[in-house]
């Protein structure tokens, strides 16, 4: 469905974030992209969406398709008509709408009443505490709040793939827990995701298959259970040494991870 080909993204014509990157993520999967603060993942996300020039930043290299469709460099707005809605880090609510609001805008170019306020009560379904939110301001709810409303805004597009960044970024157990709960629902839906995690312990429990990125590179890939396996990825990563002990994060930061493809 979604295909990345050796791509290289440039910010202001001089600085190489991504370099050779390539990865695919195929219908009804969930891929995740795993790595470290500043390792190019939100990056990848951008250039998948098209949301880079606000940064003066493109892809200088390479192909990205969308089910056969190039879409590197595609104005953001044209990328969601074909099917890929982009949610970003930071809890980008409209602050001063309601959550319904919220969500009745993400469901802007729905052709009719009738499928707009069926597409409400799918969301309302799945994540029963927005309808006990539907008319509190977006601005005053809680983070965790605020990203499952992200999420219930992303499904009234009713996208081919979401393509999420950082879902659990900032939020408390309990919420990481509710916001894996209905990704993991509405993958047992069918939807496809790309998810973007520094969280990889959970981005690991729902995914499919998870790429590592390092420096704008893809240095590790292979299918979730393998990876979760994996002593390097437990011990960077998941911060536990191969007895099962856990280490503490000075420990983990000076640790020098031997990079390894698994198949």
């Amino acid at each position: 469905m979604l295909e990345l080909n050796n791509v290289e993204v440039t910010y202001s014509d001089v600085i190489l974030a991504l370099k050779g990157v390539s990865m695919n993520v195929r219908e009804g999967q969930c891929v995740a992209l795993l790595g470290g603060n500043g390792a190019g993942k939100s990056t990848t996300l951008k250039a998948i969406s098209g949301t880079l020039k606000s940064e003066d930043g493109t892809v200088s290299a390479g192909s990205i398709t969308l089910n056969g469709t190039p879409i590197q460099n595609m104005e953001a707005s044209n990328v969601v008509k074909t099917g890929l809605i982009h949610v970003m880090e930071g809890r980008r609510v409209l602050r001063h709408l309601t959550s319904e609001q919220n969500l009745i805008v993400g469901g802007h170019m729905v052709p009719n009443s009738a499928e707009l306020k069926n597409r409400l009560e799918h969301v309302y379904t799945l994540i029963p505490r927005l309808t006990e939110l539907r008319s509190r301001t977006a601005g005053f709810m809680s983070g965790g709040e605020q990203q499952l409303l992200l999420i219930g805004r992303a499904m009234m597009a009713k996208p081919k793939i979401i393509a999420i960044d950082e879902p659990s970024l900032g939020l408390a157990p309990m919420m990481i827990r509710d916001v894996y709960a209905v990704l993991r629902q509405l993958k047992s839906e069918g939807t496809t995701f790309f998810l973007v995690e520094q969280n990889s312990a959970a981005a690991l429990s729902i995914a499919d298959y998870a790429y590592v990125m390092e420096n704008g590179r893809i240095v590790m890939d292979g299918p979730a259970d393998k990876l979760a396996d994996n002593e390097d990825i437990k011990e960077f990563y998941l911060g536990v040494t191969a007895s099962g002990e856990r280490k503490s994060y000075r420990d983990i930061k000076h640790y020098r991870r031997r990079k390894r493809w698994l198949g």
